[in-house]
């Protein structure tokens, strides 16, 4: 006898419809067209926790849905106004027809003011004038209209190596451009994530706390008054770092193969704020000083001009180093002396029919 076909309701009760799917997505707009390697896209994609793969498909419980819009990643390439332009998403979000979406910015931005003529970035082109427009006015544009609006890299947060001294472009970071107190409409700051480039579980993890956020279900995020997430950037390269306790006993390397502080060959660890030495670089691997190389304070407002040159050592770091090495010496014997004791078993450790442990019998 066949099998008997459950009824259509029997089917609607044991596969009921997911409500999730027919809710509006957060739409992620990003835009890697200010001064910039795309560096911080490359390096995004070995994210692990979470994986760009586990934010896109909702693979976290509680995330809500989202479509993302990267150049790196989008098929759609056609042209303006053509039936798969990538462009369009970011004209429907200045027409106000995409609602909610994240604005990320990628690039330092330039300052399109200080020229006669020409521009110095662009994303797409204007279809009344098929002139390009820039960076800056996509900013303008759609800046008040985003739920979040998230800096990722050095360039993007604080301007980085495009607004060195001397720069002809008169390039700065997204808060310099838009403000330092500046909101989005949901009350939520300019989101910083620095790094040249992004760490990129850094940025996975703060972007997915602002799609939590966003769903009612995290509070808040917490930044630094540099716009940093402070569970990332609360502590100093050196707190974090492989070789710290060879600073605390003064012990220096002279050679870049050397195991110990690494400070003399100018690393400047000690001031700056990062935790990529706890977290490595990729699945929790590297981390600067932990593979060898200097910290050359990447992650810092101040980058690059403040920290060069790189090689030398830091200011302030001859006076510690020196202070460091002589009362380092002292605890380096002093704890000799303690090794030598405790590198040994205890003295009841012994074979024989004496019981010298201590112990006393109770009866």
């Amino acid at each position: 006898m066949p099998d008997a076909k459950p009824s259509p309701s029997a089917t609607a009760t044991a596969n009921p419809p997911d409500p999730a799917e027919d809710e509006a997505p957060i739409h992620i707009l990003w835009i890697n067209a200010g001064l910039s390697c795309d560096g911080d896209s490359v390096a995004l994609t070995a994210a692990t926790q979470p994986s760009i793969e586990e934010i896109a498909l909702r693979a976290l419980p509680g995330l809500p849905k989202i479509a993302v819009h990267w150049p790196l990643i989008d098929f759609e390439s056609g042209p303006v106004q053509g039936a798969d332009t990538f462009i369009e998403w970011f004209f429907k979000a200045d027409r106000g027809e995409l609602e909610p979406f994240v604005l990320v910015i990628e690039g330092s931005i330039p300052n399109e003011a200080i020229k006669p003529e020409g521009y110095w970035s662009g994303f797409g082109d204007n279809p009344e004038t098929g002139q390009p427009i820039t960076t800056s006015e996509w900013l303008d544009r759609l800046a008040p209209k985003a739920l979040a609006v998230v800096a990722i890299g050095t360039c993007a947060t604080y301007g980085g190596i495009h607004a060195m001294e001397g720069n002809p472009t008169g390039a700065m970071g997204v808060p310099d451009y838009l403000g330092w107190d500046w909101k989005s409409k949901a009350g939520i700051p300019i989101v910083c994530v620095p790094g040249c480039p992004i760490q990129p579980d850094n940025f996975a993890e703060t972007l997915t706390y602002l799609l939590y956020q966003a769903a009612g279900s995290a509070p808040m995020i917490p930044l630094d008054d540099k716009l940093r997430p402070t569970w990332l950037f609360g502590a100093t390269v050196h707190e974090g770092c492989d070789r710290a306790g060879y600073y605390e006993q003064g012990q220096f390397a002279e050679t870049y193969d050397s195991p110990t502080c690494l400070v003399k060959l100018g690393c400047w660890g000690p001031v700056v704020k990062c935790n990529v030495p706890k977290r490595g670089w990729m699945d929790g691997i590297g981390g600067c000083p932990n593979v060898g190389g200097i910290c050359i304070a990447c992650t810092m407002p101040g980058f690059p001009d403040k920290f060069m040159p790189f090689m030398d050592e830091p200011p302030g770091g001859k006076i510690s180093s020196t202070a460091s090495g002589l009362y380092g010496a002292a605890i380096r014997r002093l704890r000799g002396i303690t090794a030598k004791t405790v590198d040994k078993e205890p003295k009841w450790r012994h074979t024989g029919r004496e019981l010298t442990t201590g112990y006393g019998r109770p009866w």
